[in-house]
């Protein structure tokens, strides 16, 4: 079967606006090509094991998204229906869109998977890697596989390092973790592996619990975490020590009102999926719902901030 490739031009802040996108039209999966990835993961050996550079196209400022599908698909409406929300959304109007098509075949599809994704490590143990490529583990090392042919989150987005690093810092053995809009699973299964007694992974895509369920199954951790679809805190109960969401800044802002209803006393929110302009506005929420922010960390442009309840 052949697979139809759609390329579309954006910037970085516009990154996660454009894939939601192409997911709602249908694509059955993600390439993002960052160049800034490359240069900022390539100075620290063990962050990023290997990638060949000239899969990187640097030619512009920005990145590259490439989405994947089917050849059932009722392609030329489907990209009329994208050219029509980026056009018509004020906000995703502003980037590069270039929109460029290619066909690709099933061997194709399955080997540039493979291309892109490469072992990595973050923090001090946390080590993601897909389940085909060998890797000699140090000690205490932390493995997560997930594998991009079912996925598309590989976590090495900025967001989801920052995230990672937080509850590599902040999870105890026993505590209760949400992680709000779970997308494909990845820090749910980073607090289940860390010792969280429990975890429940929250997402309003059907496609985003089926695949965090995959995931979780892969890693053995399925007595642990639970996927549910819905949105934001609406179908959890009780109260966590920790909830992790990374989204986006405004629907952060949005929740924190809700989130102290859900946390245990001394309770810690980690949060990313933000740009740096918009720290100031998720701040003022936080401080305005009872928050204290313990610590802001920003990687190329995106912000994590942690915050507590006492």
């Amino acid at each position: 079967m052949n697979w139809t490739e759609v390329q579309i031009k954006t910037t970085a802040e516009l990154e996660d606006l454009v894939s939601n996108v192409l997911y709602d039209a249908g694509a059955t999966g993600l390439a993002i090509e960052d160049p800034r990835d490359i240069l900022e993961l390539s100075k620290s050996k063990e962050r990023w094991d290997f990638v060949d550079p000239s899969l990187i196209n640097s030619d512009f400022d920005g990145v590259l998204i490439k989405a994947y599908f089917s050849e059932a698909d009722d392609l030329e409406n489907k990209i009329e229906e994208i050219k029509n929300r980026i056009k018509n959304d004020p906000i995703l109007n502003t980037g590069n869109n270039e929109i460029k098509i290619n066909i690709i075949d099933d061997n194709d599809w399955a080997e540039a998977w493979k291309k892109y994704y490469k072992p990595i490590k973050i923090g001090e143990r946390i080590l993601i890697k897909p389940s085909w490529e060998k890797y000699v583990l140090e000690e205490n090392d932390i493995l997560i596989e997930l594998d991009p042919g079912m996925a598309f989150g590989t976590g090495t987005h900025e967001t989801t390092m920052m995230c990672t690093e937080a509850l590599e810092k902040h999870v105890k053995s026993g505590d209760i973790v949400y992680d709000i809009g779970c997308g494909s699973g990845i820090l749910s299964i980073v607090a289940a592996k860390l010792g969280a007694e429990k975890v429940v992974g929250v997402d309003l895509d059907e496609l985003c619990v089926k695949v965090s369920n995959e995931n979780i199954k892969l890693n053995n951790v399925n007595k642990i975490v639970e996927i549910k679809e819905g949105n934001l805190l609406d179908v959890v109960d009780g109260k966590a020590n920790i909830i992790v969401s990374n989204i986006i800044a405004e629907i952060i802002a949005g929740m924190t009102k809700d989130l102290r209803a859900y946390l245990k006393d001394d309770g810690i929110f980690i949060t990313s999926g933000i740009i740096v302009e918009k720290i100031e506005l998720v701040e003022k929420a936080l401080l305005e719902n009872g928050f204290k922010v313990l610590d802001i960390k920003r990687l190329n442009g995106w912000a994590c901030i942690i915050a507590t309840n006492n």
